[in-house]
């Protein structure tokens, strides 16, 4: 069991803080620390410097896998103790439980504030901070907590929600199956009965996956059904693609896709895995492609070009392909499950507090178009002056640089506390990332690609 201040770095380790930044040396910070256990079974943990200026950062961990599969490795990292040191309270629950925890992940937290608060004082400001999953949560905390919170920064955020995650994981699990596996070897892809069933399907797609890399028409193949995930291009230790380099682009793909170490480290793993613990939450299946057109969704994708100069080099018919995919889409939801994730694990856009969303360019459990979609829906909301998005070119998932995570919530402490928002820009960010001294930073000017998996549910509720 895991308590006391190590719990608080494990905590944000999940999320962003314990992927192996770079860290700084130096003597951790006086702080007095506190810890305690929610009703509902949850631990929290929360630090108060010596020098506290009065805001409470509450952090929102991302997921953490159930029973049955390994942990996330922690890391050594020292980003609480940088916070710490710029007079930052922090704090985190655990969530009364592992896995999509979003049933009551937001009220803990709010739990949380309130036991903090008992103890530690009358808080100027409270500041909730997620990676992952967890910024969904806070995300949500935006809004739904009235005046309990006071602004918000979201990173590398599963922010379509929970229902659009698992749509647009759909449709490239999809793709995988029906163009790298023959008839006779069709595999489950919703409603798993048991976790060996999710992992069953994960290493028959990925030994699929593997021997396609192999012939210039699987690569092609995955190319595809990449586009469907919204996988990047740009894979942890390889070089960045250039723009025209669609053979590059489809190496980083297939890495995202199932690079990495352990079954719960891997995209494809974490997929179906994952599917398997929200639809045991859910009570169900709360995706569906039935009725998809993937030749309507290609077509508005980023990966467009990438995807039929991969098609033609291998003399393949995309058309064809396309036209098999929507003909064989025929998973449909379960009612139940559909309001069940709508309920616990969807945003409206109505923000209610200043939210800044800070994402990777390239991240492969998160992609960076999420952020398009979560822009739409707060625009849609009339809430679009209470946000803004900066991007920091990186591969991986939550990534970020501590200069980089420090200048995100320097500008959204300065947002809540004058009221109004400073420069955002690149190279404003930049050159306050570059004045804490405490290592590299990537800020850079970007555009996300189209969301593809937005659809009407109407229909399920």
């Amino acid at each position: 069991m895991i308590t006391g201040r190590r719990l608080f770095v494990f905590l944000l380790g999940i999320g962003v803080l314990l992927l192996g930044l770079p860290t700084t040396v130096g003597a951790a910070p006086v702080a007095t620390h506190y810890e305690g256990i929610l009703p509902n079974g949850s631990t929290w943990i929360a630090d108060k410097p010596a020098n506290w200026n009065g805001t409470l950062l509450i952090y929102s961990h991302g997921y953490i896998p159930g029973p049955g599969l390994p942990p996330p490795q922690e890391a050594p990292n020292n980003s609480a103790d940088q916070l710490l040191a710029q007079g930052y309270a922090l704090a985190g629950s655990s969530y009364s439980r592992p896995g999509w925890a979003l049933a009551t992940a937001a009220d803990d937290q709010l739990a949380t504030v309130s036991a903090v608060q008992a103890l530690i004082g009358p808080t100027k400001h409270v500041i909730a901070v997620g990676n992952s999953m967890g910024g969904l949560v806070t995300a949500q905390l935006a809004e739904r907590a009235g005046d309990r919170i006071d602004g918000a920064l979201a990173g590398c955020g599963l922010m379509v929600g929970g229902i659009d995650l698992h749509n647009a994981q759909l449709d490239g699990l999809h793709a995988l199956a029906q163009l790298l596996l023959p008839p006779e070897q069709q595999v489950k892809l919703v409603r798993f009965t048991s976790i060996d069933e999710a992992i069953a399907t994960v290493n028959t797609l990925k030994s699929a996956v593997d021997a396609a890399q192999a012939t210039p028409a699987g690569r092609a193949r995955i190319a595809l059904a990449a586009a469907f995930f919204h996988l990047p291009t740009w894979y942890t230790g390889q070089p960045k693609p250039a723009d025209r380099d669609y053979g590059a682009q489809q190496v980083g793909q297939y890495l995202s896709l199932v690079g990495g170490a352990g079954i719960s480290s891997t995209a494809l793993s974490r997929y179906e895995t994952g599917r398997f613990d929200v639809e045991q939450s859910a009570g169900g299946n709360p995706s569906w492609n039935k009725g998809v057109d993937y030749r309507k969704l290609l077509a508005t994708s980023v990966n467009k070009t990438q995807v039929r100069n991969l098609y033609r080099q291998a003399g393949l018919d995309l058309r064809n392909d396309l036209a098999q995919l929507t003909r064989s889409a025929a998973i449909t939801a379960d009612p139940i499950a559909v309001r069940w994730v709508q309920r616990t694990s969807t945003l409206s856009g109505k923000i209610t507090v200043p939210v800044l969303s800070m994402h990777t360019t390239d991240d492969q459990l998160a992609p960076v178009q999420f952020q398009e979609e979560y822009a739409e829906d707060v625009r849609q909301a009339g809430r679009a002056s209470l946000l803004r998005q900066v991007f920091v070119d990186h591969p991986g998932h939550c990534t970020y640089t501590t200069a980089e995570l420090l200048a995100a919530i320097t500008k959204i402490s300065k947002r809540v506390e004058t009221g109004h928002w400073d420069h955002t820009s690149p190279r404003a960010m930049q050159e306050l990332a570059n004045s804490f001294n405490a290592g590299e930073a990537a800020f850079i000017r970007f555009t996300p690609g189209e969301f593809l998996a937005d659809r009407s549910i109407s229909r399920y509720r």
